[in-house]
């Protein structure tokens, strides 16, 4: 079992904020205290934000083995409390994962699960009742794009906080998309190569 992150790379970073020793001390000693045997940590990142005097936000993003990326934020009244409230939200991430890892193992018996259709039809929808809104971009951020297979995909992103992840498939080398569905299950999608149709 892994109980200690042992030359663990943890890197603390501030916005609009400067990372004194003390918090940069309480962070890494929260990040090696977590005392899980799986997925084994890499790497770790902090991003500390004082948004305002009440809004103190954290971030911490775990660069895992088997190419898991675990990431969580909170923000709170005081810096120290959005760092704890987002550890126990990477812990209980961590442990989700595992189960998962772990019913996956298991020998599957499950049925296929057979929907209604339903149609439905323009004029039940008041448009009327509809907004416009301009559509504004209020943060902007680099994405990685990673190989992975279909049910890894899932599983980050089932830890992360997007509701859409974007990754290489591994099983057919195409740039795929998979989402959360509003029903709960999981969609994906399949971006076509070469030049788009028009």
């Amino acid at each position: 079992m892994q109980t200690a992150n042992v030359d663990l790379s943890i890197t603390v970073t501030g916005r609009h904020i400067e990372v004194t020793e003390a918090i940069r001390d309480y962070a890494r000693k929260k990040i090696e205290s977590l005392h899980l045997d799986y997925p084994r940590i890499i790497e770790a990142k902090v991003i500390l934000d004082v948004q305002s005097p009440l809004r103190q936000f954290a971030e911490i993003v775990l660069f895992c083995a088997n190419h898991i990326t675990i990431e969580a934020s909170s923000t709170s009244e005081v810096l120290y409390a959005a760092i704890d409230e987002t550890i126990s939200k990477i812990a209980r991430r961590m442990r989700k994962h595992k189960t998962r890892l772990l019913k996956n193992h298991r020998p599957r018996s499950g049925s296929i699960r057979h929907m209604d259709e339903q149609v439905f039809h323009s004029e039940s929808i008041d448009d009327h009742e509809k907004e416009e809104l301009e559509p504004l971009i209020i943060h902007r951020e680099n994405y990685r794009i990673r190989p992975l297979y279909p049910d890894e995909a899932i599983t980050e992103l089932e830890m992360g906080d997007r509701g859409f992840l974007v990754f290489q498939n591994q099983k057919t080398h195409q740039l795929s998309i998979v989402f959360r569905r509003p029903d709960g299950d999981y969609g994906m999608m399949e971006l076509p190569q070469g030049p788009a149709l028009t």
